[in-house]
């Protein structure tokens, strides 16, 4: 039996879908598992063992459709769910189990901070497109591979490093996901730790700046790595501070202890890391009891408002407190 799963995009959302693809190749017999994303995620999925293709959108919409077309799948399971996935079901006119996501009670959230979403988790909702096929949550979590040429060696990162370190992901995709680097600053100036910092070229300034306070106690890594040198930098960590983004899923996949930072976004929407039956104890910080928050499922360049007491109110003092005792 042979199955197409489409997630577009991004980093965690993609890593998010592991148990699915894990799920249905080992519980559906003789099943052959496909995935289709974006170019540029291909390194998210290029190395799991339970995909035996990756097709990629990339230049030509028409070429990947005819690459599809000549596939002859029995089912596509379509965890995107939007008008791109609408047009790939279209053109290869097989069944499909679509991913319902919930964006008129996302909009209630946002909109009136009225929560009608359900109390479970993405990966369980992605996991409920495959239930008809006799499929099951197999209770291992998160999934994510590295090759072994993607590993970081003992000379990449200091040597004031290397007995461990905290991993401390100050990037995301929007400014209304990062908690300040005024904060970042304050706190690894106080925390008496090696620490590496994590996020992408675009991070690379504020990570200067954050490292400035102490240049042997804190590594900048941002922008110096690609995205699974890194992952094998969360891999190696002792434990991982993370903004609300990819990193932090990828942290869950390994079973790494996260000290999670929530902005705009809210633990209600169902993305918070995720361990599946593992024994793993995650902490949360957020600003609870704030009339503006959620004010976006996604995300914004900085606050609408002006004033981000979403993450302004996350105190250096609770998270100093949170990390002390995982150290």
């Amino acid at each position: 039996m042979k199955f197409l799963i489409i997630r577009f995009s991004s980093i965690g959302d993609i890593v998010l879908t592991t148990p699915v693809i894990r799920c249905l190749k080992q519980q559906v017999p003789d099943a052959e598992v496909h995935f289709l994303t974006k170019s540029n995620f291909y390194a998210v999925v290029a190395n799991n063992p339970y995909l035996d293709k990756v097709h990629l959108l990339a230049h030509s919409w028409e070429l990947m459709i005819e690459e599809l077309q000549r596939e002859q799948y029995d089912y596509i399971i379509d965890l995107h769910h939007n008008t791109r996935t609408l047009r790939v079901k279209k053109a290869l006119k097989v069944k499909s189990f679509s991913f319902y996501k919930l964006n008129i009670q996302k909009y209630f959230l946002t909109a009136f901070k009225i929560n009608f979403l359900p109390k479970v988790h993405i990966v369980d909702r992605y996991l409920k497109t495959v239930e008809t096929l006799g499929v099951k949550n197999d209770g291992a979590g998160l999934d994510y591979f590295i090759s072994p040429d993607e590993e970081t060696k003992r000379h990449d990162i200091p040597a004031s490093h290397a007995a461990g370190y905290i991993a401390c992901v100050i990037g995301a995709a929007l400014g209304t996901k990062k908690w300040p680097v005024h904060k970042w600053k304050a706190f690894c100036e106080q925390m008496n730790h090696p620490i590496i910092l994590l996020g992408g070229p675009e991070d690379a300034v504020a990570g200067n700046e954050i490292a400035s306070t102490d240049t042997v106690k804190i590594y900048n890594a941002c922008g110096k790595f690609k995205l699974n040198e890194s992952a094998d930098l969360i891999r190696k960590a002792k434990f991982v501070i993370s903004n609300d983004t990819g990193l932090m899923h990828i942290a869950a996949a390994f079973k790494k202890q996260i000290i999670s930072l929530w902005g705009n976004t809210v633990p209600a929407f169902g993305m918070t890391p995720y361990y599946g039956d593992a024994p793993v104890a995650d902490v949360v910080l957020e600003t609870k009891r704030l009339w503006c928050r959620p004010c976006s499922k996604i995300g914004f360049k900085k606050c609408p408002l002006g004033h981000f007491k979403c993450m302004e109110k996350i105190e250096v003092e609770d998270l100093l407190k949170k990390a002390k005792q995982r150290v």
